[in-house]
Parts: structure tokens; C-alpha cells; sequence
């Protein structure tokens, strides 16, 4: 998969995110590269995303000037996955919204409740 598709199906994942949270969301800018850096190599695996920022429930009245909080969606780690196109598609919206999560302060168990893990 090109790096143009796969920018269009991040791009589908954040439109399907629920008016309820994207209401919420708050000086944050979603980048796709295509692998994550060396030193972002947890338990030996490859990253899928990756949540830089200060999340909405660590703001305080004093946030502000901040540049935005980033997210990066890492293509070659989901390709190398060997998914089917229609398995891949949930993979990178799952990513995408654990990522959102932890940009909203949402916490793992409340994550799993959302069916976002």
C-alpha cells in the first residue's frame, strides 16, 4: 500500500471518530511517517503510533502557547502486520483512535470499554 492510501485510511479512521470526543479534541496534529525513530522500540516491537503531547486531562488552567500535541501513525510497521486490506483498515483505526485516546486522558480500561484497544 502506497503512502497516499494509507493517509486517506488515517484519514477515514479520525472522520470516524465519535462527535462526542472529536468535540473534545483540542490543538493536536495527526502525521503519518513511515517508521517510527530507533529509540521508540518498546519490548523489541515496532510501534504502530505514537501519542507526544500534553492530554486534555493534564491541562491546566496555565495551558496555553503550547505547540500542538502530534500523533504519528507509523505505515511500514502496519504493512509489515501482513493483514488483508479489509484487517489492515480496522488496524489503523484502532491505532488511530487508542492514540486519540490518549490524547483525550482516556485510560486503558475505559479504552477497552469504548472497543478503541
Amino acid at each position: 500500500m502506497d503512502r497516499q492510501e494509507f493517509e486517506r485510511l488515517v484519514d477515514e479512521a479520525l472522520e470516524g471518530i465519535p462527535e462526542e470526543f472529536l468535540s473534545r479534541i483540542d490543538n493536536l496534529v495527526v502525521i503519518v511517517e513511515d517508521r517510527p525513530p530507533p529509540d521508540q522500540d518498546p519490548d523489541g516491537e515496532e510501534l504502530l503510533g505514537l501519542y507526544e503531547g500534553v492530554s486534555l486531562a493534564d491541562r491546566g488552567i496555565d495551558y496555553y502557547g503550547f505547540m500542538p500535541d502530534q500523533i504519528t501513525v507509523f505505515r511500514m510497521p502496519h504493512l509489515a502486520l501482513g493483514l488483508s486490506r479489509e484487517a489492515l483498515v480496522q488496524e489503523i483505526r484502532r491505532t488511530v483512535l487508542h492514540e486519540i485516546a490518549h490524547h483525550l486522558g482516556i485510560d486503558d480500561a475505559r479504552l477497552h470499554e469504548l472497543g478503541w484497544d
